[in-house]
């Protein structure tokens, strides 16, 4: 998810600095929650050789985003709904651009997991 929000915020700029008078403000605010998207992709990595997971595969659907890795061992496959992912990403992105998300109830919180 972490690469399409990048992909969005590059995408973001060009319009902006192409449609604004004055679109500094705006693109140095882009810039900056796409470099601290950008050290959360590193981390995720990383993290994410540390635990033995390799994805080594990636095909978007007309569902969604399927992904096949490797954990321990074991090859598995996810299926990420279009839906989700795009919710999911409005919401980090605007976590990453400093806006108030305490609106949107968590996974646990939503369906009262303790």
């Amino acid at each position: 998810m972490l690469p399409m929000i990048l992909s969005a915020f590059e995408r973001d700029s060009a319009i902006l600095s192409a449609h604004l008078r004055t679109p500094t403000p705006y693109l140095e605010v882009l810039e900056t929650a796409a470099a601290v998207a950008t050290t959360d992709l590193r981390d995720v990595r990383s993290e994410m050789r540390k635990r033995g997971i390799k994805v080594y595969e990636q095909n978007r659907l007309n569902t969604g985003i399927e992904a096949k890795f490797i954990c321990r061992g074991y090859h598995e496959r996810m299926l990420l709904l279009n839906d989700i992912v795009a919710a999911q990403a409005a919401i980090h992105m605007r976590r990453y651009l400093g806006l108030d998300i305490s609106s949107f109830k968590s996974y646990e919180e939503q369906y009262q997991i303790k």
